[in-house]
């Protein structure tokens, strides 16, 4: 069993704790951030100022409560203790598109809620976890090598004022704003593989409180130049999103709290998502990086002994809400690895969670990028006046899929498998017969099927 230092006490660090604790492993998580969250009032007054989405809408996929209904089943009993909101996104949908209930929805339940009462619970388990020690206001600042070793091994965590804590193994969760490759460069080590990019989109969220509205429609409606999301949350409150390029200077009027409720009312499947009591102002989030990082550099590892998960791995556009599933996933990988590798063959498990990341959890990173790259591309076709048709039979099957959905109850349920990450669109696809009823139903319907203004109409609604 290891002694492992975890960086970063944010839902993907506390997981990765108590997977690993739960297997017999020492952990100790460091949090940069000081205050624990406050009993009952998380929302109300507990501020993460390391979490840049911390106050920004969240919703809880369907992958990750499988996964959590299978490893830490006690944060989802504690979720709901807090008030998290128990939802299946089929049952939630009017039957005229859903059809009649089947037994194998409830692979569609999930539990949700806002990110600062989600962290809350996933604390409390995390906190009465034995082998779990978590230290908040301690900030990392590098990392510590044994200066024998090539490639550089890492033995532990520089905290400030000097401090040293040593470790067999650091795994690095500080989520998107991870500084590892600059640790890394500072302690001489290579850089690691990185691919980065401004991911595009610009997000502007608000949260109500209420009657919580009812689901008319998919949780993400695709429009001209904007999508919207409508996210159900804990204690009767939800959030409404508009995500759009980050490009488009004539949207930055939704900061307005009127222009945001102004520019909903214009949207006949979500407008009535705006009546309720607002619980916040407009939040905005942009500067946005997709980024993924490998440890592992033609065929070499660049470091050993501490190990990157989560987004601090690979994160992209937060719209799609998958970050919280994939990182699940990547520490249940890590947690099976260490059950068959042994922390202080460094060289090999460096090698190997490199392996075992690239099979199982970079697909789901590649899919969700290449989904942005043609939606922000055909939103900015939208600005531009101009059609987005890509010579790309993948998204021409992803477009038809939408309005198919709309009229096939086995389409609706695909739709959600693929939305919800408990399947992939090549997996769906294979299903007899599927794909044929895709292009029959959808191939030849509008761009945008659901009712919605179109640019012209937007404008006019954000200037008035």
């Amino acid at each position: 069993m290891a002694r492992v230092i975890i960086l970063g006490a944010g839902l993907g660090g506390l997981s990765t704790a108590m997977l690993l604790a739960r297997d017999g492993h020492e952990v100790t998580v460091l949090e940069r951030d000081p205050a624990d969250p406050p009993a009952g009032r998380a929302w109300e007054s507990w501020q993460r100022r390391g979490v840049n989405q911390f106050r920004l809408p969240h919703f809880m996929l369907a992958r990750w409560h499988a996964q959590m209904a299978e490893e830490l089943p006690d944060v989802l009993d504690e979720l709901k203790a807090a008030g998290g909101l128990a939802i299946n996104v089929i049952r939630a949908l009017p039957e005229s598109l859903r059809g009649r209930l089947r037994p194998d929805d409830a692979r569609f339940d999930t539990v949700t809620a806002r990110r600062p009462v989600l962290e809350a619970a996933v604390t409390a388990v995390a906190a009465r976890t034995p082998g779990v020690t978590i230290r908040r206001g301690v900030a990392a600042t590098g990392l510590c090598t044994d200066p024998d070793q090539r490639p550089a091994r890492i033995t532990g965590v520089l905290t400030e004022g000097g401090r040293v804590i040593r470790g067999d193994l650091v795994i690095d969760c500080c989520g998107r704003r991870s500084p590892l490759a600059s640790w890394l460069a500072a302690v001489g080590a290579r850089r690691p593989y990185e691919e980065r990019e401004d991911c595009g989109f610009v997000y502007y969220g608000r949260h109500f409180r209420g009657t919580l509205p009812e689901a008319r429609i998919n949780l993400i409606q695709n429009h001209d130049s904007v999508s919207v999301l409508t996210l159900p949350a804990d204690n009767d409150t939800w959030s409404v999103v508009f995500a759009t390029s980050s490009r488009d200077r004539a949207l930055r009027g939704l900061r307005d709290p009127s222009t945001f409720d102004a520019a909903l009312a214009r949207y006949p499947l979500a407008a009535h998502w705006r009546d309720g009591e607002p619980i916040s102002g407009v939040d905005v989030m942009a500067g946005i990086e997709d980024r993924y990082r490998r440890l592992v550099v033609d065929g070499e590892p660049v470091v050993t002994g501490v190990l990157a998960v989560g987004d601090a791995w690979a994160c992209t556009n937060p719209s799609l809400g998958r970050g919280t599933s994939i990182g699940l996933l990547h520490a249940r990988c890590l947690r099976d690895l260490l059950r068959e590798v042994d922390p202080q063959e460094h060289d090999k498990l460096a090698r190997r969670f490199d392996e075992v990341t690239a099979a199982a959890a970079e697909p789901l990173y590649r899919l969700t990028v290449w989904f942005d790259r043609h939606r922000l591309a055909e939103i900015d076709g939208d600005i531009a006046g101009v059609p987005y048709r890509p010579d790309d039979q993948r998204w021409a099957i992803s477009k038809a899929m939408v309005p198919a959905s709309l009229a096939d109850p086995d389409v609706s349920r695909g739709y959600q498998a693929i939305a919800s990450l408990l399947t992939t669109p090549a997996e769906l696809l294979a299903e007899p017969g599927l794909r044929e009823r895709i292009v029959e139903l959808g191939g030849g319907a509008e761009q945008y099927p659901l009712p919605g203004p179109d640019r012209r109409e937007l404008l006019a609604a954000i200037a008035g």
